[in-house]
């Protein structure tokens, strides 16, 4: 889909469920504030997603109905992947999951590939995008690396690997602030490895012969892209893709 002339190119942004939020009664649907800004800035107009996929079931036809009106789609972070989507047995440490939530992601991630759309994954959201490709996920952190190398509330330096669409986008050095407790196993099909922390997680992907332009990232970029432009980036790219 192409974007009119003057019209900011609609990024669409599924919800994260939400069992409570302080200015609403209600459980409801959100998104980060953060994530949205980043968007706007990078040129964006994010439009935020109902997820509808009741009882874990998504519509794939619906899906990709409900996303003609995208020129591109940011898929964001939130609680964990139920182990179902895998094939693995869930770990104890799971929180925040949802099947309704991870079968529409997981449509949405199939959509996008499928029919070129562009797609920015993030945390979470390039967990979906592996799992939908075939892949696992590393469902405790702690467990499989120990307790002083968790990915939360923590900040470091990455090495892009070179003459990757990331490199291209954000240089080969970056800072990446992380919070996230699972990240990648076994990869999905096409998909490779173009930046890793330092002790071998993975924090880049990028998947080879996609019809459309892809990139996932395992750190928030949200959360410092008002600082960094190299995180800036990120967004400017989905949004550049997406006109």
């Amino acid at each position: 889909m192409t974007s009119g002339v003057g019209r900011r190119p609609r990024i669409a942004v599924p919800a994260r469920f939400s069992e409570r939020a302080s200015a609403l009664r209600y459980a409801a649907e959100v998104t980060s504030r953060n994530l949205v800004e980043a968007v706007w800035a990078a040129g964006g107009e994010p439009l935020v997603m109902h997820p509808h996929a009741p009882g874990g079931e998504a519509d794939h036809v619906e899906v990709a109905g409900r996303l003609e009106m995208a020129d591109g789609v940011l898929l964001p972070g939130g609680g964990d992947l139920a182990g179902r989507w895998t094939g693995q047995p869930e770990h104890p440490t799971l929180y925040d999951v949802d099947v309704e939530q991870d079968a529409f992601d997981l449509a949405v991630a199939r959509v996008c590939l499928e029919r070129g759309i562009p797609l920015l994954a993030i945390c979470r959201g390039l967990q979906v995008v592996n799992a939908a490709r075939g892949g696992t996920v590393v469902q405790d952190m702690d467990h499989a690396y120990g307790e002083m190398r968790h990915h939360r509330h923590h900040r470091h330096h990455i090495e892009v690997e070179p003459g990757s669409l990331l490199g291209q986008v954000v240089g080969l050095k970056v800072e990446a602030s992380c919070y996230h407790h699972q990240c990648l196993a076994e990869l999905g099909s096409g998909l490779h490895v173009v930046a890793r922390a330092e002790e071998g997680v993975i924090e880049a992907v990028e998947l080879g012969g996609s019809p459309g332009w892809f990139l996932g990232v395992q750190w928030h970029p949200e959360d410092t892209w008002a600082d960094d432009p190299q995180q800036l980036a990120l967004f400017r790219a989905l949004v550049d893709a997406s006109r």
